[in-house]
């Protein structure tokens, strides 16, 4: 209903004005102006008979705390950064923000909240990060208490590509219903491209607050803010940095089944800050074989101009650089199937087939995709307009940053194997290995990872623990280690293949071990005896040892797969508690879930 001067207080300039503005508005734009107006009146205020209502007193909902509570659950740090990020935007509008890691937060407090906003990744097959699964469960529990007076709001980050796409979040938004909370705004759930959604997310928050405590007015710098302007760095995940490679080995033998290479990387004049522990990102390009088999499979134009994210690229360049090619998922069918109206497609998607849905993904890419159900003709501009954002692959570190000033070093295995007659490539690490060179650029930038990092005290003994590219990390530990003069304890678990081809990083190991920065080392290569052997038999053997050191304050670290070595060496070490500790298995799993609590058990798996 339009606004006339005979249905409001306003003149017929002011009537007009309002009308060409109040259609433009967007629902976070209106409530942030009722929030707002609310703030300029500041007090209860009646209705005036010339309105067309009667007289009458409109009550003001006396205003509620301008105290927030921001928890994050996060494996990779991903969800601290934007929760540190949703902190100094509401501090900025004048709002009292607590941030805490969930594993920090007493949640026998959480009565006291007020005001919530969770921002928490989920791991692995649904489940909660590490430094969140003692309050998931908390919640979930009998324990948890009910919470009327809550407000609260969670911002899900995840991939699409797995099959739990952000249940952690759903969890956690689901159960605060069921204790009573009500939604400040609405749950939003975030791909491996996170910074616009997250930054909506905060809008919401901060116009809902706004308007529930009737709080000030943002400036109008603080109104444009986003994800990527707050980052501290100038170059971030947003905005990478192309860094030199100075050096590209293959780490393994002559006659390996396995190619692993060591890359080298300048940071000189990035500016870019990082500590053992943390990850790099590198933002990497499409196999060009299957790029020219998907545009000749779908009878496009190579020279075609699309429209992506970053702007207006030439279809091949979209392929090759900006957009995610090798990956299906649900989400993705159900965009091309609405695109297409293939009938095929849609039966696919239908309820009931979820786990040929499931199977059918499994393995394949968006050419199996086209050839399977025949989309050949699709436009090209139609089809890159539902294809996601190539995310960045994140490397643990290989490299202590006082060992390698203004350096940075990562361990890639090229993937590769065939599936459904074809060929199929890892799309970072092939193009590591095979395209390129010393000299070349690559975009980067740092994945800081809080935790997953040396103990403070440098006399704490540490176990490490990773198998293949999964020792990493631990290679930057003892050069941070040797560096800082530690004098703790330290002792490396490590396996692969072949004693003679596989061992990487083998004569830096040796040099540790002679020098004592390594005090012991253990080593299971799996097809040089009859019987497999992998880390977790090597821990069981020196059972009694490895308890002793963890009862002597050791730190234990855990690098690589997580769907099975991590478990594998969950369990073996639950084994070892029980056994050499002599407790139940409850008890052996409160043992660990303590190390956790202490962060004297971090992971760092994928």
């Amino acid at each position: 209903m339009e606004l006339q001067v005979t249905n409001s207080p306003f003149n017929q300039e002011q009537a007009e004005l309002l009308n060409r503005l109040i259609p433009t508005l967007t629902e976070t734009q209106r409530l942030w102006l009722s929030g707002y107006m609310s703030a300029m009146s500041g007090t209860a205020t009646a209705v005036p008979a010339s309105c067309g209502a009667p007289a009458a007193q409109v009550s003001v909902a006396a205003p509620v705390s301008k105290e927030v509570t921001v928890l994050f659950g996060s494996q990779t740090g991903n969800c601290q950064n934007v929760a540190k990020q949703t902190a100094q935007k509401l501090e900025s509008q004048g709002y009292q923000v607590t941030v805490s890691s969930m594993s920090d937060f007493k949640p026998n407090t959480l009565k006291k909240v007020n005001n919530l906003l969770i921002i928490v990744s989920t791991h692995g097959e649904g489940d909660p990060p590490d430094n969140a699964l003692a309050f998931y469960e908390f919640l979930h529990s009998k324990r948890a208490p009910k919470l009327e007076e809550l407000q609260y709001s969670v911002l899900a980050l995840g991939d699409t590509s797995y099959e739990f796409f952000c249940q952690t979040g759903k969890d956690f938004d689901k159960r605060l219903e069921e204790l009573g909370a009500k939604q400040l705004a609405q749950r939003v759930d975030c791909d491996v491209d996170f910074d616009d959604a997250a930054a909506e997310w905060m809008d919401q928050v901060a116009a809902s607050l706004n308007e529930a405590t009737a709080g000030p007015a943002p400036s109008a710098a603080v109104a444009g803010t986003t994800v990527s302007q707050i980052a501290a760095s100038d170059y971030s995940r947003s905005n990478p940095f192309p860094a030199e490679v100075l050096d590209n080995l293959n780490l393994n033998g002559r006659g390996s089944a396995r190619e692993t290479r060591h890359l080298e990387l300048s940071l000189e004049g990035s500016n870019l800050q990082y500590e053992a522990g943390d990850s790099l990102g590198i933002y990497p390009q499409n196999h060009p074989r299957l790029v020219d088999e998907l545009i000749e499979a779908m009878g496009w134009n190579g020279e075609d101009t699309v429209k992506v994210k970053e702007g207006d690229r030439s279809l091949k360049e979209a392929l090759l650089r900006h957009v995610e090619i090798t990956v299906l998922t649900k989400p993705l069918i159900e965009q091309v199937a609405k695109l297409t109206a293939n009938r095929d497609l849609q039966q696919l998607l239908e309820t009931g087939k979820e786990q040929e849905l499931k199977a059918y993904i499994q393995g394949r890419d968006l050419l199996d995709l086209v050839q399977d159900y025949s989309l050949k003709g699709v436009p090209a501009s139609e089809f890159i307009s539902i294809l996601r954002k190539l995310p960045a692959r994140l490397y643990s570190i290989a490299s202590s940053p006082n060992a390698f000033p203004d350096e940075v070093h990562v361990t890639a295995r090229a993937v590769r194997y065939e599936a459904h007659g074809r060929n199929r490539y890892g799309v970072c690490s092939t193009y590591l290995a095979e395209r390129v060179e010393a000299g070349d650029n690559l975009p980067v930038f740092i994945q800081h990872n809080p935790n997953f990092k040396l103990p403070q005290n440098p006399d704490a003994p540490i176990i490490m623990i990773g198998p293949g590219t999964g020792v990493a990390p631990f290679r930057a530990f003892l050069g941070e280690r040797e560096e800082a003069g530690a004098t703790g304890k330290s002792w490396l678990f490590y396996g692969d293949q072949h004693f003679s081809i596989d061992f990487l990083y083998q004569v830096e190991w040796q040099r540790w071990l002679k020098d004592g920065v390594l005090s012991r080392m253990d080593v299971a290569f799996s097809r040089d005896t009859a019987e497999k052997v992998y880390v977790q038999h090597r821990m069981l053997e020196q059972s009694r040892d490895l308890y002793q050191w963890l009862e002597d304050g050791a730190y234990i670290y855990v690098c690589g797969d997580e769907k099975h070595m991590a478990h594998d060496v969950h369990a073996a070490l639950i084994s070892i508690i029980e056994q050499e500790g002599g407790k139940s298995a409850e008890q052996a799993a409160q043992y660990m879930t303590d190390l956790q609590q202490q962060s004297r058990y971090q992971r760092d798996v994928y």
